[in-house]
Formats: C-alpha cells, structure tokens, sequence
C-alpha cells in the first residue's frame, strides 16, 4: 500500500493568524503567571494577603493605615505567629509585592481573555464551531483565579501553609488551560500535512501520548513536592541518604497516604517519573532519528530532548543547592516547556484543520 502525495498545506487568513497569537499571548502570560506563584510560595510571600477581592483588591494599600490594617490581618493567621513572628511592616511589604504581583497578574490575564475575544466576537472573526472553544476561555481563567483563592484560604486557619492537594489542583489547572490554549493555536497555524503511513502514525501517536501523560504525571509529583517542601531534604543525587529507596517510603496507613504526604514517598515518586520520563523521550527521540518524519513532528520532538536534558539538570541541581529561588523557579517554568514540547510532538501527528486526505493506493 502506498500513499499518493496529495495532501496539501492549508491556507490561513489573517483573521486565523490574529486569533492564534491572541491565544499564545494568553498562554505565555499563563507561564509567566506559573513563575511568578512559583516565586510567590518559594519566599513564603503566599498567604500574607488574607482577603479575596477580585476588583477593590486591584490597588495595593496607599495609606500607612492600610498598610498596618493589612499587616495586622497577617498577623492573626498561624503562619506569623509561628514561622514570621517578629516580622517588621517593612518586611511584610516585601512578602506582600510577591501575592499582590501574582493576583494582579491574573487579573491582567482575565482581561486579556476576555476583551479580544468580545471583540473577535463582534467583528465576525470567530465562528461556527470555534465558539464555544474560544468562549470557554476566560471562563476557564476565571475558574483558576477561584482556585487559587480556594487554596490560599486552606493556610488561613489551621495550618502554616497551603494543602499540598489544592496547590498541586491550583498548578496543574493553570497547566491545562495553557496545554488547551497551545493546542488550539497550533491547531489554528498548522499548515503542513503529514507523510506518514498509518502503522508508523499510530506507534508515534500512541508513544508521544504516553510521554505527554509522563511529563503530566511528573509535575504531579512535583506540585506535592512544593506543597510538602520535600527538596529541602534528601539533598543528594542518585542517592536519598545513602539509600536507593528512603527509609520510611510507606511508613504512613494506609499506603496511599505515603504518594501524597510523606516527604520521603513524594520526593522519590518524583526523582522516579523524571528520571523514567527523560529515558521515554531519549528512547522516543533515537527511534525517530532514523525515520521520515515531518517537520511538525521533527522539529518539536528535538526540542523535547533539549529541554529534556535542560531540565534533568535544573531539577538535580536545585536539589543539590536546597531549593535556591531563581533556580527553583526556573525548574518550575521549565517543567511547562517540556510540557509544550510534549504537547506540539502529539499535535505534529494529527493532520491540520481542513487537510486534504492522502489517497491510499
């Protein structure tokens, strides 16, 4: 059986071109937005705002009174009184730039979502069966602002910081509208057919599925990682105390608590899935190599093990340097580039929007 070349590129307007990168601009405030929460836990800044206001919230305190009202609120949460107490107003108005930064952020985002699209609306630059789609999004973004604030209340009360289990939900939400974004916009700009007969299609869809499901898995694994701050223990590298497997894996009952709470199961599930995510993608990447694929698959895959590679190196060594912020934080924005790598590999193997079928012979 052979494949006729007849499939040909598809034409993209302007109206197209204007909508995808309106969506890629929403994506990259989106892992900007993942930095800056990364940045904001790292330096403990999280829960020193301790209201939601989605719109009176927008403008910091103007006033020294404000300041000290806003501080005192602070003050009457468990994480002052038992990690930052003694902490000066001053102090506090460093911790405070970090969450104002991270909500101001996604209020910006909110309206990038939001305004573009009425108008993209109103124009006729989206239609048909792209609307829901499209309409979805500053719905989704508005879900994700609620979360963050669900998980900002749970370190208000009782505990001296987030739920491990909201902040992992707070992250890997913020990952799936982006996921949802890129996919959408290189569904849009997609313009080269694919070439590959359909054995090798299916083998190639189904191992990058199952590398995009890895590299989600890992991140997983490292949203509890942040949420338990596992990397600051077990600072050696292949080792965790000298040991293969730490003491005390399932020291917790039942066992699956162990995968979600215990720092010594949380930081080894993570090393394992990194670890088994880079063998995946240098497997998938060599058997590529000696075969014809298209530059829509080629070309993202390749990018997959470079950031493969970049981000075995930033997680060991931010474990080896005890969580360093501007390391740890670029670790974190990493993880999302190996994640859109991952993502655009899979989508390189559907055909584009509109293509012309091969006729098979």
């Amino acid at each position: 059986m052979s494949i006729a070349a007849t499939a040909v590129p598809v034409r993209k307007t302007a109206t197209d071109r204007v909508v995808a990168y309106w969506l890629i601009a929403t994506a990259v405030m989106i892992l900007l937005m993942v930095v800056i929460g990364g940045v904001t836990r790292l330096t403990e800044s999280g829960l020193s705002i301790t209201e939601w206001k989605p719109v009176t919230g927008t403008l910091p305190p103007l006033s020294e009174a404000a300041w000290t009202d806003a501080f005192a609120k602070y003050q009457q949460i468990p994480e002052y009184r038992e990690i930052h107490h003694g902490m000066t107003l001053a102090e506090f108005k460093g911790i405070f730039f970090w969450e104002y930064a991270h909500r101001l952020w996604g209020r910006l985002i909110g309206l990038v979502a939001l305004v573009p699209l009425v108008l993209f609306l109103v124009q006729g630059r989206i239609k048909g069966a792209d609307v829901p789609f499209l309409v979805a999004v500053p719905f989704l973004v508005g879900l994700q602002g609620a979360l963050g604030w669900y998980m900002v209340e749970s370190g208000l009360a009782v505990r001296t910081s987030v739920s491990q289990y909201r902040l992992t939900a707070h992250l890997m939400l913020a990952v799936a509208i982006y996921g949802y974004l890129i996919w959408i916009a290189a569904d849009i700009l997609r313009r080269e057919p694919l070439w590959l007969d359909g054995a090798r299609l299916r083998t190639f869809r189904r191992v990058a599925r199952g590398i995009l499901a890895l590299v989600t898995l890992t991140m997983i694994a490292g949203g509890f990682t942040a949420g338990l701050k596992a990397g600051l223990t077990y600072n050696t590298f292949p080792l965790m105390d000298g040991r293969i497997v730490p003491e005390g894996y399932l020291q917790l009952d039942p066992w699956w608590l162990n995968l979600f709470e215990n720092i010594a199961t949380v930081q080894f599930d993570h090393r394992l899935l990194a670890i088994t995510t880079f063998c995946a993608i240098l497997a998938f990447w060599l058997a590529a190599r000696g075969q014809c694929v298209p530059r829509s698959v080629r070309t993202p895959l390749n990018l997959l093990m470079l950031m493969a590679c970049i981000q075995v190196a930033l997680g060991i060594s931010t474990l080896l340097l005890v969580v360093p912020v501007p390391l740890a934080a670029t670790h974190q924005a990493g993880a999302v580039l190996l994640f859109t790598c991952a993502l655009l590999t899979l989508h390189g193997l559907k055909e584009p929007r509109g293509a012309r079928k091969p006729v098979q012979n």
